[in-house]
């Protein structure tokens, strides 16, 4: 398949939305609930000063661990909030690993870190955004490899049963040859006369 410059595989990097929102883990909930309301998003990824990702605040953290609970969300830190750690992938694995990982790990988001940095994100949405594309692959994949499978067999023609079209006597391996179909004996005297 690669042959002829389809790569049949997508992967993480093909889906995974970048760049990342990101918050400071000293950071209270009420700010980022609303990063979160201003940039339309689903969750923040916790870093620390060094901008390394500890953990992700999704909007079910924000209601279990501070709503829920009856806490201030000025008054409740990042840190206090997020899931830690951050589940995490790299950029070259396959969509199918992180759908994997995710069903795995029962979350929704992974984070995508490629040499210890973190560069984007992918959630459950993203991998269902493509999977259009990879059924097209798929199905793109199957029509070029049935066309090659045609090409490269050879098939045999089956024998059919039947009088020959040329001697008129009744035979069980009748094979066409040029528009006619010959008894065994008539294809070697047809052979024999070229």
């Amino acid at each position: 398949m690669s042959e002829i410059g389809l790569r049949t595989r997508m992967l993480v990097k093909d889906a995974m939305s970048s760049p990342v929102v990101t918050t400071d883990e000293q950071v209270p909930t009420d700010k980022i609930a609303k990063l979160m309301d201003k940039n339309s998003l689903g969750c923040v990824i916790v870093t620390n000063k060094e901008g390394k990702a500890l953990g992700i605040i999704t909007e079910r953290d924000l209601v279990m661990r501070v709503l829920a609970k009856n806490l201030q969300p000025a008054a409740v830190k990042a840190k206090e909030a997020m899931t830690a750690p951050l589940a995490t992938i790299e950029p070259e694995a396959t969509i199918s690993d992180a759908a994997r990982r995710m069903s795995r790990l029962d979350i929704r988001r992974l984070g995508v870190i490629y040499k210890g940095d973190l560069v984007g994100l992918i959630s459950s949405k993203d991998i269902l955004g493509v999977m259009p594309e990879l059924i097209e692959i798929i199905q793109e994949k199957s029509r070029i490899e049935g066309a090659n499978a045609s090409e490269e067999t050879t098939e045999e023609e089956t024998p059919l049963s039947g009088y020959c079209d040329r001697c008129g006597i009744y035979s069980e391996d009748l094979k066409d040859e040029n528009g006619q179909f010959l008894c065994e004996d008539c294809r070697i005297e047809v052979e024999g006369e070229k």
